[in-house]
Protein backbone atom coordinates (compact mmCIF):
# COMPACT_ATOMS: atom_id res chain seq x y z
CA UNK A 1 0.00 0.00 0.00
CA UNK A 2 2.96 2.34 0.52
CA UNK A 3 4.20 4.09 -2.59
CA UNK A 4 7.04 6.56 -3.14
CA UNK A 5 6.91 8.40 -6.45
CA UNK A 6 10.14 10.05 -7.58
CA UNK A 7 10.62 12.61 -10.31
CA UNK A 8 13.22 15.04 -11.66
CA UNK A 9 16.10 12.85 -12.75
CA UNK A 10 17.79 13.23 -16.09
CA UNK A 11 20.90 14.29 -17.98
CA UNK A 12 22.65 17.55 -17.14
CA UNK A 13 26.00 19.17 -17.95
CA UNK A 14 28.65 19.70 -15.27
CA UNK A 15 27.83 22.82 -13.29
CA UNK A 16 24.14 22.46 -14.00
CA UNK A 17 21.22 21.86 -11.68
CA UNK A 18 18.46 19.33 -11.14
CA UNK A 19 15.58 19.12 -8.72
CA UNK A 20 14.39 15.76 -7.39
CA UNK A 21 11.03 15.25 -5.73
CA UNK A 22 9.49 12.33 -3.90
CA UNK A 23 5.88 12.02 -2.79
CA UNK A 24 4.82 9.37 -0.29
CA UNK A 25 1.37 7.85 -0.09
CA UNK A 26 -0.38 4.87 1.44
CA UNK A 27 -0.33 3.25 4.86
CA UNK A 28 2.92 4.72 6.18
CA UNK A 29 1.28 5.56 9.53
CA UNK A 30 3.54 8.50 10.35
CA UNK A 31 6.80 9.75 8.84
CA UNK A 32 9.79 10.47 11.05
CA UNK A 33 12.27 11.23 8.29
CA UNK A 34 12.63 11.40 4.53
CA UNK A 35 15.79 11.44 2.50
CA UNK A 36 17.77 10.53 -0.57
CA UNK A 37 20.37 7.85 -1.15
CA UNK A 38 22.39 7.24 -4.28
CA UNK A 39 24.31 4.36 -5.81
CA UNK A 40 26.87 4.65 -8.58
CA UNK A 41 28.07 1.67 -10.64
CA UNK A 42 30.52 -0.42 -8.64
CA UNK A 43 29.93 1.52 -5.43
CA UNK A 44 27.86 1.05 -2.30
CA UNK A 45 24.65 2.94 -1.73
CA UNK A 46 25.28 6.08 0.31
CA UNK A 47 23.19 8.64 2.13
CA UNK A 48 23.02 11.94 0.25
CA UNK A 49 20.71 13.98 2.46
CA UNK A 50 17.93 13.49 4.99
CA UNK A 51 15.46 15.61 6.89
CA UNK A 52 13.44 14.75 9.99
CA UNK A 53 9.89 15.74 10.84
CA UNK A 54 11.20 18.57 13.04
CA UNK A 55 13.41 19.97 10.28
CA UNK A 56 16.84 18.65 11.23
CA UNK A 57 19.00 17.92 8.18
CA UNK A 58 22.00 15.77 7.41
CA UNK A 59 24.20 15.88 4.30
CA UNK A 60 27.02 13.82 2.91
CA UNK A 61 30.28 15.76 2.96
CA UNK A 62 30.56 15.48 -0.80
CA UNK A 63 27.36 17.46 -1.39
CA UNK A 64 27.44 20.06 1.38
CA UNK A 65 27.07 23.55 0.00
CA UNK A 66 25.69 22.27 -3.31
CA UNK A 67 22.57 20.28 -2.41
CA UNK A 68 19.60 21.38 -0.33
CA UNK A 69 16.92 19.10 1.08
CA UNK A 70 13.47 20.31 2.08
CA UNK A 71 10.20 18.75 3.16
CA UNK A 72 6.52 19.52 2.97
CA UNK A 73 5.08 17.61 5.93
CA UNK A 74 1.48 18.30 4.97
CA UNK A 75 2.02 16.63 1.59
CA UNK A 76 4.55 13.98 2.70
CA UNK A 77 6.89 15.23 0.01
CA UNK A 78 10.66 15.68 0.03
CA UNK A 79 12.68 17.72 -2.45
CA UNK A 80 16.38 17.72 -3.25
CA UNK A 81 17.76 20.76 -5.05
CA UNK A 82 21.09 19.85 -6.65
CA UNK A 83 23.34 22.66 -7.87
CA UNK A 84 26.88 22.77 -9.27
CA UNK A 85 26.58 19.16 -10.33
CA UNK A 86 29.72 17.14 -11.00
CA UNK A 87 30.30 13.93 -12.95
CA UNK A 88 30.89 12.22 -9.59
CA UNK A 89 27.25 12.90 -8.75
CA UNK A 90 26.17 10.48 -11.48
CA UNK A 91 24.16 7.70 -9.84
CA UNK A 92 20.73 6.24 -9.32
CA UNK A 93 19.02 8.27 -6.62
CA UNK A 94 16.55 6.57 -4.27
CA UNK A 95 13.94 8.20 -2.07
CA UNK A 96 13.71 6.79 1.44
CA UNK A 97 11.10 7.14 4.18
CA UNK A 98 11.47 6.17 7.83
CA UNK A 99 8.18 5.93 9.68
CA UNK A 100 7.37 6.16 13.39
CA UNK A 101 7.53 2.37 13.71
CA UNK A 102 11.11 2.48 12.37
CA UNK A 103 10.21 0.80 9.10
CA UNK A 104 11.94 1.86 5.89
CA UNK A 105 10.34 2.37 2.50
CA UNK A 106 12.09 2.94 -0.82
CA UNK A 107 11.33 4.48 -4.16
CA UNK A 108 12.16 2.77 -7.44
CA UNK A 109 15.14 5.02 -8.13
CA UNK A 110 15.73 7.76 -10.69
CA UNK A 111 18.84 8.15 -12.84
CA UNK A 112 20.94 11.30 -12.60
CA UNK A 113 23.70 11.62 -15.19
CA UNK A 114 26.16 14.52 -15.18
CA UNK A 115 28.17 14.61 -18.39
CA UNK A 116 29.34 17.01 -21.06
Amino acid sequence: QVQLVESGGGLVQPGGSLRLSCAASGSIFSINAMGWYRQAPGKQRELVAAITSNGATNYADSVKGRFTISRDNAKDTVRLQMNSLKPADTAVYYCNVLNSLWANFWGQGTQVTVSS
